[in-house]
């Protein structure tokens, strides 16, 4: 992307006046400003595919489809793909592409008190990556550590030379280093045991690698996505291609592929099924509207927005496979440990007993099934020996659960490479890195665009100070991510700065395209880009079922938060397991400020404009580009006194009259490009 161009456009526009009999057509050919396009079609489709491939995919569905019952979350994943994310796909690459404006200045030109679903997309953006880029250290911590052979997570450490930590081979050698080498954890949210100074180091490092980007940009970024949209395809074919030789990979696949049906009645299953949907699309941040502002208008958006869909199902699909194979693998060497270390205790108590008969499979069935000795053995301390239960199916349940999956269940699929795993955890955590840093890059290019888009403050015009302070300050708030309790601060900014907002910004979107707009003039608008009739379904979902499903989910995912504690998982040490525990005040006031920061925009901006306090001036920018004829400008720039017309901007149609064409405001203080004007 690098290639600017001249843009002229004829627009069509049909006027009616009180008189039904008379219908007058304009065609306009309006010289627009130079606008960067993309160097080719491909190009375009690489960068919106590289979001589909992103840590959405590789790390957040597979946790999600762990949290919410395995295969169960694909059931509502896919129902959500139908009635929301193709269609809010399809939604913001055709509002991008026909207005040709990032997100505040599209939502300001359907109607001005719209403005603030941009604004809220804005400050989500900017609260999500402040939390994001602690995954992009924890990626430079692994690579750091994984130039050297054997890896430090390939086996547990011994005392004194001989007796391996009791913890480390309870849970696991991953396991062990993810949380209390990588980590530290502490044992809760309000315990932070102080500053890990190695994390902090990192963070520094990755958001100086962060500012770097955004000072300087990417000129070369149109060639990058060629390696960025392929290259995660590549690995996650090689793991998989390892995976499914692993001992365990078949448990692992019935896990994911086998639903619980019950967990369907918990509205935070469709919550998070919906809120991935954002997440791999990247619906709501604002930057697929600005991707497909760089179209030319007669792109046909809506077969990218159903290849984009597909591939990002095919996607989430592929890596939920490999992760489970993985998984699989990862549970099986647990149970193997637990009774392999059962009938060590038992050998040593009963001498007599004969090593090679006593197998694994003797052992399940002569002392954990039977019901009184394995009362015996697991309800008491048995001559100063403690035995642990061992459970395959709960060891699939407990392996990935937290957001360490990709750094405990991937990095233990590294160590079996044998002597070249060190190669492979750095490409592995390359690809990470390549993921993150791009979905950052995008994820703060919009906040600073949006700080850009404000008038006659000189000073927020320098993009390398804007830039300097905006990293900065998310620099200084990401040290709480340093802490000892920084993973639990993670987890509650990804369930919260993220989700309510996203899924708010995206039911105000539908409503203002299906209901303020109006969908008929939407879909004849896309029509005219595409060449084609819509289809009813998409005015459907656009109107009708995608607005009133996320405003159901949304009412049914508070009263559940009322009812039910809200709780997150710890680290417990002495299980080396994790638990849930629930959230103490202070955090439940953190959640709330995230959630309100972002949302309170939209009708806040709404009560500024309408008291006067926020001042119009935008407005009239837009409605001069537009030449005074849009419908969301139409109520703010007439001079004419028609108090018959009840038009407010919020109809489909434009209701105008020949004295609005004579006396249209053009007092902005922008000059109008020429126009020729045919009746």
């Amino acid at each position: 992307m690098g290639k600017k161009e001249k843009n002229i456009t004829v627009e069509t526009k049909k006027l009616y006046s009180d008189d039904p009999g008379l219908e007058v057509t304009i065609e306009r050919e309006v010289n627009e400003k130079p606008r960067v396009a993309w160097d080719s079609k491909l190009q375009y489709f690489f960068m919106v595919i590289s979001y589909a491939v992103g840590l959405g995919n590789v790390w957040r569905f597979p946790y999600l489809c762990q949290r919410n019952g395995g295969g169960a979350f694909l059931i509502p994943y896919l129902i959500m793909l139908f009635i929301e994310g193709m269609p809010l796909l399809y939604l913001e690459f055709a509002v991008g592409q026909h207005f040709r404006r990032g997100s505040i200045g599209v939502w300001t030109k359907v109607h001005p008190y719209l403005a603030g679903i941009g604004v809220a997309s804005a400050v989500t953006s900017f609260m999500v990556g402040i939390y994001y880029n602690a995954i992009i250290m924890w990626c430079f911590y692994y690579v750091a550590n994984s130039f050297q052979y054997p890896l430090p997570w390939s086996d547990c450490e011994r005392i004194n030379g001989t007796i391996k930590d009791i913890e480390c081979e309870k849970g696991g050698p991953t396991s062990y280093f993810w949380y209390r080498q990588a980590l530290d954890i502490s044992p809760g949210i309000d315990e932070s045991d102080g500053i890990k100074w190695k994390m902090l180091l990192c963070l520094l490092f990755a958001w100086a690698v962060i500012y770097a980007c955004i000072w300087k940009g990417i000129k070369s970024s149109g060639k990058v996505v060629y390696v960025t949209a392929t290259f995660p395809y590549i690995v996650l074919i090689i793991f998989f291609g390892r995976g499914i030789t692993l001992r365990g990979a078949t448990d692992g696949l019935l896990h994911l592929f086998t639903p619980k049906i019950e967990r369907l009645g918990d509205p935070q299953v469709w919550l998070d099924a919906a809120t991935q949907i954002f997440y791999s699309f990247g619906l709501g941040f604002g930057g697929l509207i600005a991707f497909s502002s760089y179209n030319p208008r007669n792109n046909n958006c809506q077969r990218d927005a159903i290849i984009v869909a597909l591939t990002n199902w095919f996607t989430a699909i592929f890596s939920s496979t490999v992760i489970f194979s993985v998984l699989g693998f990862k549970a099986t060497l647990m149970f193997e440990t637990c009774q392999d270390r059962n009938i060590n205790q038992l050998l040593q108590m009963y001498p007599t007993l004969n090593s090679s008969e006593l197998t694994r499979e003797v052992y399940l069935q002569e002392y954990q099934t039977n019901s009184s000795i394995k009362n015996l053995l697991f309800n008491e301390t048995l001559m100063g020996k403690q035995f642990w239960y061992c459970d395959l199916k709960d060891d699939l349940n407990k392996a990935a659960e937290g957001t360490g999956l990709a750094f405990v269940v991937f990095t233990q699929a590294i160590v079996e490479f044998g002597p070249s795993a060190p190669f492979w955890s750095i490409i592995f955590f390359l690809m990470l890195l390549s993921l993150g840093i791009g979905s950052e890059f995008g994820t703060l290019e919009g906040v600073t665009t949006s700080i850009y888009d404000i008038q006659g403050v000189p000073i927020l015009q320098k993009k390398w100070l804007v830039s300097g302070i905006l990293c900065l300050v998310s620099c200084c708030i990401g040290v709480i991510f340093v802490l000892g309790s920084g993973s639990y601060w993670v987890a509650l900014f990804d369930s919260y700065a993220g989700s309510f907002p996203l899924i708010t910004v995206a039911l105000f979107e539908s409503i203002s395209i299906g209901w303020v707009y109006g969908v008929d003039r939407f879909a004849d608008d896309v029509r005219q880009m595409i060449g084609s009739p819509i289809s009813r379904y998409w005015k459907i979902t656009w109107k009708f079922v995608a607005p009133f499903m996320i405003a159901g989910l949304l009412l049914a995912t508070f009263i559940s938060k009322i009812v039910n504690p809200i709780t997150y998982t710890v680290y417990d040490k002495s299980e080396a397991s994790t638990k849930d525990s629930p959230y103490p005040w202070f955090a439940g006031m953190i959640a709330s400020i995230l959630v309100l920061s972002s949302v309170l925009c939209i009708p806040g901006n709404a009560l500024l404009r309408k008291f006067g306090i926020l001042k119009m001036s935008y407005s009239k920018k837009v409605q001069a580009d537009m030449h005074g004829v849009t419908s969301s400008t139409v109520a703010f720039s007439r001079t004419g006194d028609d108090e018959e017309d009840s038009d407010s901007g919020h109809n489909s149609e434009e209701l105008v009259t020949a004295p609005f064409l004579e006396n249209k405001d053009t007092s902005c203080a922008i000059e109008e490009e020429e126009d020729n004007v045919k009746l």
